[in-house]
C-alpha cells in the first residue's frame, strides 16, 4: 500500500531538520528529484573539465560561456512551454532562422530602425508559431507532423528572403550586434542584480508564507527560508564575482534571466500557467474543469515561435549576420535537448524554463570544455547525445518511481 503524500512544509515546521532530511530521502525514493539530476551532473562536468584545463573555470571562458548559452537558450524557453503538453515543435530552429533573416532585410537592405526589424521579426515569429498551433489545436494534425512541414518551409522561406548571396552582414557597432556584445562593467551591475534576485527571492517567500499561514494551511519554516535564500546568494554573488573579474554583467545573460524568470512566474503563479499544466497532465481532466484547450495548444506554439524568433535574433547578433546556416545544423536539437536535460518531462505536464538554462549550462559546459581539450566536434554530438539519453532515462524511472508511490 502506497505511503499517503505529506506537504514537506508541514514536515519540516514539526519535526525540524529531522523531518527534513526525511523529506528528502522520500522525495529520491519517489521518483520526485526534481533538478537534482542536472545540478549534479553540471558540477561533476566543471570539476572533470578544470582538472584537465584550469583555463575551464576562469573567468574569461565562464564569461563567454554565460553569452554562448543564451541564443539557443531563448529558443530553448519556448519548447519548454510545449512539451509541457507532452507535444514537440520540430520547427523552431527553421523559425529562428527565418525570423533573423526578416530582421537583417528589414534592417540592412531596407533601412528600417533596428528596434522596429526587431518587433516585426518576432511578430513573424509569433505568425509562424500561430500557424503550428492552428493546424494541431483546429485541425487535429499531430504536432509531429505540422512542426516538420513547417521546418521544411520555413527552412526554404530563410532562403528566400536572404536572396542569392545568403548572407547578410550586420553593423558591428550596431544595436542588434550590441546584444551579446555589451557589458556593463562596473561592479555594481552584477552586484546589484545579484542583491536584487536574493531580495526578491525572500520578498516572495515570506509573502507566500505569510498568506498560507493567514489560510491556515502548512507553511515553510523561517529557518527553511533562510537556508535557500543563504544558497541562493553564495550562488548569485559568487557568479557576480567571476564575470566581474572579466567584463562585468553580460547585457545578453541579464536579458536571459529576466526571460527565464518572468516565464517561471507566469507558470507558476498565473491561471495561465497552471491551465499549461492541467492541459498537459491531464487534458480531458482539463476540459471538464472548464480550460480552453484549443487557447492552450494555439497559445503554447505562439510562445514557442516567438522566443524561436529572438533566439535567432541573438544568433545573428553573436556573430554579426544573417546567414543560411543560422537557425539550422543542430539548434533545434540543442535546445530541445536543453530543456529534457535540464528536467522538462517528454510525457508532458512537469517541467520549468529553468530547465532551459540549466539544460543549456549543461550543454554548452560540454562543448567549451572539449573545445579547451581540442576534441573533435564527433565527439561532442556523442557525449551530449549521451547526456540526453541519461536525462531521458532519469525521467522515465522517476514517473515510474512516482506511480509506484501513487503520485503520478
Amino acid at each position: 500500500m502506497s505511503e499517503s503524500p505529506v506537504d514537506p512544509r508541514l514536515v519540516v515546521s514539526e519535526q525540524g531538520l529531522t523531518g527534513y532530511l526525511g523529506e528528502f530521502k522520500r522525495k529520491v525514493k519517489g521518483g520526485e528529484l526534481g533538478p537534482l539530476p542536472v545540478v549534479i551532473g553540471l558540477i561533476v562536468i566543471w570539476l572533470v573539465f578544470q582538472s584537465l584545463n584550469s583555463q575551464f573555470l576562469s573567468a574569461q571562458n565562464l564569461s563567454n560561456l554565460s553569452v554562448d548559452i543564451v541564443p539557443t537558450g531563448l529558443i530553448s524557453v519556448g519548447i519548454v512551454f510545449v512539451l509541457l503538453l507532452g507535444e514537440i515543435d520540430l520547427a523552431a530552429g527553421a523559425v529562428s532562422g527565418a525570423c533573423a533573416a526578416v530582421l537583417a532585410v528589414l534592417n540592412v537592405n531596407m533601412g528600417m530602425s533596428a528596434g522596429l526589424a526587431i518587433l516585426l521579426a518576432v511578430a513573424v515569429g509569433a505568425v509562424l508559431g500561430l500557424i503550428h498551433g492552428f493546424f494541431f489545436a483546429k485541425i487535429g494534425v499531430p504536432s509531429f507532423v505540422v512542426t516538420l512541414a513547417g521546418f521544411l518551409a520555413w527552412t526554404g522561406f530563410q532562403l528566400w528572403v536572404l536572396g542569392p548571396n545568403g548572407t547578410i552582414n550586420l553593423p558591428s557597432d550596431g544595436f542588434v550586434a550590441g546584444l551579446t556584445s555589451t557589458y556593463f562593467i562596473y561592479v555594481i551591475a552584477a552586484y546589484g542584480l545579484a542583491a536584487l534576485g536574493v531580495a526578491g527571492f525572500l520578498a516572495v517567500s515570506l509573502i507566500g508564507n505569510n498568506r498560507r499561514r493567514a489560510a491556515g494551511i502548512p507553511y515553510r519554516t523561517t529557518g527553511d527560508i533562510v537556508f535557500r535564500t543563504v544558497v541562493l546568494a553564495v550562488v548569485a554573488f559568487g557568479a557576480a564575482y567571476i564575470l566581474n573579474l572579466y567584463q562585468g554583467l553580460p547585457l545578453a545573460l541579464l536579458i536571459f534571466l529576466v526571460v527565464v524568470v518572468g516565464t517561471d512566474f507566469v507558470l507558476r503563479r498565473t491561471k495561465y500557467g497552471r491551465s499549461i499544466f492541467a492541459v498537459g497532465g491531464n487534458i480531458e481532466a482539463a476540459r471538464r474543469a472548464g480550460i480552453n484547450v484549443p487557447f492552450i495548444r494555439i497559445s503554447v506554439f505562439v510562445i514557442s515561435g516567438s522566443f524561436a524568433a529572438v533566439g535567432g535574433i541573438f544568433a545573428a547578433s553573436r556573430i554579426s549576420s544573417a546567414s543560411q546556416a543560422t537557425g539550422q545544423s543542430n539548434v533545434l536539437l540543442m535546445a530541445i535537448a536543453a530543456a529534457v536535460i535540464g528536467g522538462t518531462s517528454l510525457f508532458g505536464g512537469r517541467g520549468t524554463t529553468y530547465s532551459a538554462l540549466l539544460g543549456m549550462l549543461v550543454i554548452q559546459s560540454i562543448a567549451s570544455g572539449m573545445a579547451l581539450q581540442g576534441v573533435s566536434n564527433s565527439i561532442q554530438f556523442m557525449v551530449t547525445g549521451a547526456v540526453l539519453l541519461a536525462a531521458v532515462v532519469i525521467d522515465s524511472i522517476s514517473r515510474r518511481s512516482q506511480k509506484a508511490a501513487g503520485r503520478a
